[in-house]
């Protein structure tokens, strides 16, 4: 039996890089495109009505709440998590799709594999990045490159399976942490990450670098 497919682009004032990076998107890629939508109040609600995308209005705030509610209501069974501001490429759907396909529980689209380079990265996000993907290396027997980027494909079962309830350090860590622990098959593909189209970067590098750091020492106690 297929699998179906998910791309989960969650949104809030991203109107420039939706208008520039969506209609990239050919719609055969994905069985359907779900926007969840944290209250925009920019005219991103009113392009993904008039794209025609599968539009959820978020019911509470943040993006680790947003994962929450699209896991609950996307109709895939692999999902594909994407970024509307630029610093995913969309040509990469399709080759992060194909891999899944041959088995992996998770591909993530690294950016730090050779032939890939991350063009949004300032000195304190790419040491966070190294760091933080050399301790759950370390610590959990990972083989990552890159254990934080968004986008990445994953079989919509093993958030359950993992007993994943999203923490304020985001998916992408504690996903790449569990599947670690429990020796899921991962792997990546190298690609690249532009800057970021429009807007204010919504992360703050400090803050998110403490939950990450709690994050790892909490699963650590809880081997």
């Amino acid at each position: 039996m297929s699998m179906k497919t998910t791309l989960f682009v969650p949104t809030l004032n991203e109107i420039e890089g939706m208008k520039a990076i969506m209609p990239r998107i050919k719609r055969e890629w994905a069985d359907e495109i779900l926007v969840l939508d944290g209250h925009s109040t920019d005219g991103t609600i009113e392009y993904a009505k008039k794209m025609g995308y599968r539009l959820v209005m978020q019911r509470s705030k943040g993006i680790t709440n947003a994962y929450r509610e699209a896991m609950e209501t996307a109709r895939g069974d692999i999902i594909v998590s994407f970024s509307p501001d630029g610093n995913s490429l969309p040509e990469v759907i399709p080759a992060l799709i194909d891999k899944m396909k041959e088995g992996y529980d998770m591909v993530i689209a690294s950016r730090y594999l050779k032939g890939a380079k991350s063009e949004d990265d300032d000195p304190v996000t790419a040491f966070g990045n190294w760091m933080f993907t050399t301790l759950i290396n370390i610590c959990f027997g990972g083989h990552y490159t890159d254990s934080l980027v968004m986008l990445r494909a994953f079989k919509k079962d093993i958030v359950k399976k993992l007993h994943i309830d999203v923490p304020r350090a985001g998916m992408e860590p504690i996903l790449s942490i569990r599947a670690a622990k429990q020796k899921l098959k991962v792997t990546e593909i190298p690609a690249s990450e532009p800057k970021r189209i429009g807007g204010i970067r919504k992360m703050n590098p400090l803050l998110n670098g403490l939950d990450i750091l709690r994050l790892i020492a909490a699963e650590l106690i809880h081997r």
